[in-house]
């Protein structure tokens, strides 16, 4: 009799073991000469070593699924350990899976393009109006990284830009008043990685989501470092926050021209970075549109008349040209 103590790293413990530890129950019945017990993400086995070599394989083999798609029932289970293959509704383009086990996958051809930029590029700028999924597929992007081991921490940024309050006014400390403007990077992250694995990521500085201020001095290496709302960016700040990249890492910059908060006498570091670094070796451009809004269908329909109301807007103020009348010898 031999004792094994088995530590799942990349699982959350809720899902693994299932609802009222259904899924524990199960991986107890099938290994039925071995005394298991779990707690946390600690399972201590005891028993024949044979059969505990068995149950070693399979239970990493059932992590690594779970892992991967956030979700486990009893007939994947039973699959891996009768040496079966699991059965999986696997989508090819599938980015990740987020809570509930669905994939996340490209749902327009511009997206399609900012993934295989992502995958041949080390710098990636993806803008476009609201609701076209930039900023969720660049995190989705991020996440796989991670969970492929392919990085070690995902750092997600946006500038605190004040559209409409002021941060003094805000109640709380600081990271209080600054929360709001990273909600959105909080909202896509809880979709794609169970609540308890995420605030151990977060708790260990793995996934680091901090305003842009945040970033100066450092360097960022073996990460993904994604710049969200990057139209509200001063020019300095941009190039700061490039000049951050470090070794094996690559850089997503996301945002929307049509939304710059900035006042009106200040340029967009965005707009001035994406013409200064036009033609750079290893850098991709990607421009979404209204075709790749995701949101409910009114949001393509107010895009589509906001830009229809400041073309109208452009066209009224435009000067016009005043004919000139020829003058003739009488």
């Amino acid at each position: 009799m031999i004792e094994k103590i088995i530590v799942l790293e990349d699982i959350d413990p809720v899902i693994f073991y299932g609802v009222n530890n259904a899924n524990l129950q199960l991986i107890k019945a099938l290994y039925p000469k071995l005394r298991i017990v779990a707690r946390g993400n600690v399972i201590k086995v005891l028993g024949d070593e044979e059969e505990m070599c068995a149950f070693e394989e399979n239970i990493l083999k059932i992590e690594k699924y779970c892992a991967e798609y956030n979700a486990l029932k009893e007939d994947v289970i039973i699959d891996i350990v009768r040496g079966g293959s699991p059965r999986t509704e696997k989508a090819g383009n599938a980015i990740v899976y987020n809570v509930t086990g669905k994939p996340v996958i490209p749902r327009s051809e511009n997206q399609q393009k900012l993934v295989e930029a992502f995958r041949t590029h080390d710098m990636v700028f993806a803008t476009g109006p609201a609701g076209s999924g930039k900023t969720y597929t660049a995190i989705a992007l991020a996440v796989r990284a991670l969970k492929n081991k392919e990085i070690k921490k995902i750092i997600l940024s946006r500038p605190a830009v004040e559209a409409g309050e002021k941060l003094g006014f805000l109640p709380g400390d600081m990271k209080e008043k600054i929360d709001p403007y990273l909600q959105p990077l909080y909202d896509a992250l809880q979709d794609m990685i169970p609540p308890a694995k995420l605030q151990e990521y977060m708790d260990l500085n793995i996934i680091q989501i901090a305003p842009l201020a945040f970033m100066r001095g450092r360097t960022l290496n073996d990460a993904v470092v994604i710049l969200d709302e990057a139209q509200n960016t001063t020019p300095a700040q941009i190039k700061m926050f490039l000049t951050r990249m470090g070794m094996n890492t690559k850089m997503i910059v996301t945002g929307d021209m049509t939304q710059i908060d900035l006042p009106a006498s200040q340029k967009s570091g965005l707009v001035q970075s994406m013409h200064i670094l036009k033609g750079v070796k290893g850098i991709a451009f990607i421009t979404l549109n209204q075709k790749d809004i995701v949101r409910h269908k009114l949001v393509t329909r107010i895009v589509e008349a906001y830009d229809k109301f400041e073309k109208e807007q452009k066209e009224a103020s435009a000067p016009k040209d005043v004919p000139t009348t020829e003058h003739t010898e009488p």
